[in-house]
């Protein structure tokens, strides 16, 4: 059997795949192309990231597809319902990426509370020239130790950021219309870890009493943070989004960005991707990665030999 790995795979997910006994095909196939690369090479599998897309077109002319699989979490890309009324398995990860996505919240975090998105801008045009004027405008930094954090979407990646918050010293809350509580437990080196319950409440008072918002929840049919929303946040509120673009009203970002009323920003997924609006890009309050969540290597290998494990089960 063949498995297309169009968004790529790690090594060790495509070893596990050909010990199980599937050809890889690691070929990247435009978009309008992957329906006639997959009749013609007899595709068994397709797997994507968040490139690729698998709508209804693809699904009615590859017949012969058995499996579709979203190496992450959201599966927006795919045409989930359609594919399992044609008896396709449509697979995911939603646990391999999790410490990843929420280590690049807290890259995020500590890049807005300390400037260095703007500072790693203008240190090699004015460091040698303007030394202590830059001193002077990044001299205001604020620790994250002691401040609330409140997670929009307490799922794995939501308390996985929620346990890295505890360690810190945060206090955590957290607004989630599908988890009213979870116990999040928070592992140490040596073995001994600290449990603590997380009861979810309203997104507003989550909005009206945090210091910090993080986003983690799948795409929306409208904003979670919008015009309305930006009023109800306290002044000088840092906000992040490794979750998904469209959840968070970009103009009125930064409008609110503009005006002080939040005092930073950090993206790493955007409303136009893959085109970011330019005042996006290019506003000194935002600090910006370009879909990276889950691009980390140990991330990667627990994707593809998680991928590979559920295919071999399923076909096996």
């Amino acid at each position: 059997m063949k498995v297309l790995a169009n968004d790529g795979i790690s090594k060790s997910g495509i070893l596990a795949l050909e010990k199980g006994g599937f050809e890889v095909i690691t070929t990247k196939v435009a978009q309008e192309q992957v329906a006639n690369f997959i009749n013609e090479n007899n595709v068994d599998v397709i797997l994507v990231r968040s490139a690729t897309k698998v709508r209804k077109d693809i699904i009615d002319a590859c017949p012969g597809i058995k499996i579709i699989g979203r190496g992450g979490v959201g599966m927006d890309n795919i045409d989930v319902d359609y594919a399992k009324s044609k008896g396709i398995h449509v697979i995911n990860t939603p646990a391999s990426s999790s410490e990843s996505v929420a280590e690049l919240v807290f890259g995020h975090l500590f890049s807005g509370v300390r400037f260095l998105h703007d500072s790693n801008r203008n240190m090699p045009l004015e460091g040698d020239s303007n030394f202590d004027g830059l001193k002077k405008a990044y001299a205001n930094g604020v620790e994250l130790r002691g401040k609330t954090l409140g997670i929009v979407g307490i799922g794995r990646i939501g308390q996985a950021t929620a346990k890295m918050a505890l360690g810190l010293g945060m206090k955590v809350i957290a607004a989630d219309s599908f988890i009213p509580q979870v116990d999040v437990k928070v592992e140490f080196f040596d073995g001994q870890s600290i449990t603590t319950t997380i009861v979810s409440q309203s997104l507003e008072s989550l909005f009206k009493e945090s210091d910090f918002i993080t986003l983690h929840v799948p795409a929306q049919d409208g904003y979670i943070i919008g015009q309305k929303e930006f009023e109800l946040l306290k002044d000088g509120v840092g906000i992040v989004n490794c979750a998904r673009g469209g959840v968070i009203d970009e103009v009125a970002l930064v409008k609110a960005l503009d005006s002080g009323k939040v005092a930073f920003a950090g993206l790493d997924v955007f409303e136009s991707e893959p085109k970011p609006e330019m005042t996006i890009l290019m506003h000194p309050k935002i600090s910006l990665t370009p879909h990276i969540g889950a691009a980390t290597g140990e991330a990667q290998d627990r994707i593809g030999t998680e991928l590979a494990s559920q295919i071999i089960t399923l076909l096996s």
